[in-house]
């Protein structure tokens, strides 16, 4: 809860800062309607998920130290609450809430049984506006630079083009983010405090010193332990303007952290870490790809787990672990491998290779279950919607296939891809329907790829680069048009 709360903060100001710079690239080397006819583009969705993996990769750096914080102010003000005593300098102990055990874990159970929490724009930062302010101004701005009578057909209801487009694309952020468990997340470096904090053997009794210190600092600060504003369960505790529209953006920050990695390398902070720590392990997932390709799956699997014991938080090296265990026919470890990635993102890839081995396994309603997954993620997956139509018993409808009833005779409205309803306008790619005219700028192909970031190798001791997704740096192509073939 408490990363998906934060990470939700974070993705708004993706859409107020990073969103209208993509948008206009595509007004720029397309269209102003490009984006609302593409904003489900493949290659768009693909630089999404790659971004957001990798900031839920410092979800452990950044979110596990405030959480862990926030639990032990919350277990503070039980003990509060119970008359239980809390040494001013050594904090809580654990051992005097041993007699509320019981009722320490029915609120655990509580807690839970909640349901999965999602992510979503906080309503306290109100809607991203201030994006959509800076495209408008631009393509007012670029409008005035041009003649009257070189201004193309297809900036005719720019306006409205943009700001459909604009909001579709913020609609596919969060419906991306959302396929991401935060359950996945943070549990490394929350593990190190809770279990790992000091070698005497006190678990986190030494932690209470420290949460002690700050909470009562925090407490001191804004004067919340005077009668019931004792209760304060410490929620949003280091993070400035927390549950306002001015909110601090804990991805932004340069928290620095050191202590975690090997003494002989260089101090680092949080970015740094991560981005060294991702660096190694693309290096063995690199090896794992070379040894995969020569055939030699027992040694592309040992690299690829190499590479996962360096980032245990990025989901896609247990697809490629999967990837050798199923040419190995090893079923039930691909299943396992697919499962696990499964459990931080869910991947049309991921679901894919899941129903090849639970089909091998004669598992065929969970591999149908899994097909029916991978094509709601992925609707261009050929190969398993073949699959699918194979173990599908005949009797049951074909996936996708539209409904007669959807289309009735003689009427004027028309529903598009995001299920909006429209009496006039154009008909667009896979039948979805615009309140305005398309043209043909707005069928141009974009390719959405992730920049580079250069690293000395610590083996050659060269610069090296390697395609590194994140929000700040990205790179948009206008694919040029396939020649027309001679007849």
């Amino acid at each position: 809860m408490d990363i998906c709360r934060l990470f939700s903060a974070h993705l708004h100001n993706v859409c107020d800062r990073i969103l209208p710079s993509i948008l206009l690239d595509s007004v720029i080397l397309a269209s102003p309607a490009w984006m609302a006819l593409n904003a489900t583009d493949l290659d768009l969705k693909q630089f999404f998920r790659t971004a957001i993996a990798m900031d839920l990769r410092q979800a452990g750096d950044r979110v596990a130290t405030k959480s862990v914080l926030w639990s032990y102010t919350a277990l503070r003000h039980f003990a509060i609450s119970h008359n239980v005593h809390i040494c001013e300098k050594g904090g809580l102990h654990s051992i005097t809430l041993l007699p509320y055990i019981s009722q320490l874990q029915a609120h655990l159970a509580t807690l839970e049984s909640l349901p999965t929490p999602t992510f979503s724009n906080p309503p306290t930062m109100g809607p991203a506006t201030s994006g959509w302010s800076l495209i408008e101004k631009h393509c007012k701005m670029r409008l005035r630079k041009m003649k009257p009578e070189s201004i193309p057909p297809w900036w005719d209801q720019w306006s409205e083009k943009i700001k459909l487009g604009y909001e579709r694309l913020v609609t596919t952020l969060w419906n991306i983010a959302n396929e991401y468990h935060v359950d996945g997340y943070g549990l490394v470096l929350r593990e190190k405090l809770e279990k790992k904090w000091c070698d005497c053997g006190c678990s986190t009794d030494h932690l209470g010193e420290v949460c002690e210190r700050t909470v009562r600092e925090e407490e001191e600060e804004s004067k919340r332990r005077a009668g019931k504003e004792r209760e304060w369960d410490g929620r949003g505790n280091g993070v400035e303007g927390w549950g306002t529209p001015k909110e601090e953006d804990i991805w932004e920050v340069n928290l620095e952290f050191g202590g975690w990695e090997e003494r002989q390398e260089p101090y680092k902070n949080v970015s740094e870490l991560v981005q060294w720590r991702y660096f190694k392990a693309e290096k063995e997932k690199e090896k794992g790809n070379k040894a995969f390709k020569l055939g030699n799956y027992v040694e592309a699997i040992e690299k690829y787990t190499d590479a996962y014991k360096i980032e245990p938080e990025m989901p896609h090296y247990q697809l490629n672990i999967a990837a050798a265990h199923i040419k190995l026919s090893n079923w039930i470890e691909a299943e396992k491998a697919c499962t696990l990635s499964l459990g931080q993102h869910k991947s049309g890839k991921g679901y894919y290779r899941r129903a090849q081995a639970r089909k091998a396994m004669n598992r065929i309603p969970d591999a149908i279950a899994d097909l029916e997954a991978a094509l709601e993620l992925d609707p261009e997956n050929v190969e398993a919607r073949v699959d699918l139509d194979k173990l599908r018993p005949p009797e049951e409808p074909i996936y996708g296939a539209s409904s007669s009833s959807n289309a009735q005779a003689g009427s004027s409205s028309h529903v598009d891809e995001w299920g909006e309803t429209s009496g006039s306008g154009s008909s667009g790619r896979n039948g979805g329907w615009y309140p305005f005219a398309l043209h043909e700028a707005d069928s141009k192909k974009l390719k959405f790829t992730s920049g580079r970031q250069m690293f000395e190798n610590p083996e050659t001791k060269r610069r090296e680069y390697l395609s590194y997704p994140i929000w700040d740096r990205y790179e948009v192509q206008a694919v040029p048009a396939p020649a027309p073939t001679s007849t």
